[in-house]
């Protein structure tokens, strides 16, 4: 006769294919450690938020670099078209429209000239705020007679300037102008052709190119009257 079979307890039998944790191993998986560094990262920020919050304390804005103008024009002593000896202070209050050049140019210098003269005509009555300066650099030649005889084709108001080789120089160094004779021909002068207009101060408001007529002068110059 056949013994019956006992059945095996089936808590027991669970027990042993669920042993639970094994030692050393976290008891938190993956994920809930995530969950829980997500909190605390966001709890961080809210902080953060609210002290820049608080009146009084705002975030500091980046700096931006200031932007410098030129460093053009500066002290000189000149003697007029007139001889009469003259410095940077006789146009303190004034408005300056500067040019260098020389008498003897065949027509760069004319045509500057030119347009100076046409742009304060544009300008009509607010052209007498401005003084038309021309600076000879060649100071060899361009003596103040010569000077008052060349610059009466232009414009009445015009101002020549000129000096020893030295004093020339040196204007030309405060304004950043290039002069030097010509290799070529030593009635010839090489030098920067810009137009600058310089204010009430003293201090540098703008250039123009050798391409700019009496019109974009006149516009331009208007914008700082």
């Amino acid at each position: 006769m056949a013994k019956p079979v006992k059945k095996k307890n089936s808590a027991a039998n669970a027990a042993k294919k669920d042993p639970g944790p094994e030692p050393g191993k976290p008891f938190l998986g993956r994920r809930t450690g995530l969950l829980i560094g997500i909190v605390v990262l966001g709890t961080l920020l809210f902080a953060i938020q609210q002290v820049y919050q608080k009146p009084g304390v705002q975030p500091e804005e980046p700096k931006t670099a200031a932007v410098s103008k030129p460093d053009i024009g500066g002290p000189f002593s000149l003697v007029d078209h007139e001889g009469r000896p003259v410095t940077q202070d006789f146009f303190k209050g004034r408005f300056m429209l500067v040019y260098f050049g020389y008498t003897f140019c065949p027509d760069v210098c004319p045509t500057a000239l030119t347009e100076m003269g046409s742009a304060l005509d544009i300008l009509g009555e607010d052209g007498a705020l401005v003084t038309p300066v021309f600076i000879t650099v060649d100071a060899e030649r361009d003596r103040p007679e010569p000077l008052k005889e060349y610059l009466a084709f232009f414009h009445p108001r015009l101002v020549g300037l000129t000096g020893t080789p030295e004093q020339v120089a040196a204007a030309a160094k405060a304004y950043k102008v290039f002069f030097a004779k010509s290799a070529e021909d030593e009635y010839l002068m090489d030098h920067t052709s810009k137009i600058y207009l310089m204010g009430p101060d003293g201090a540098y408001r703008a250039h123009f190119s050798h391409d700019d007529d009496a019109q974009v002068l006149a516009a331009k110059i208007r914008e700082f009257l």
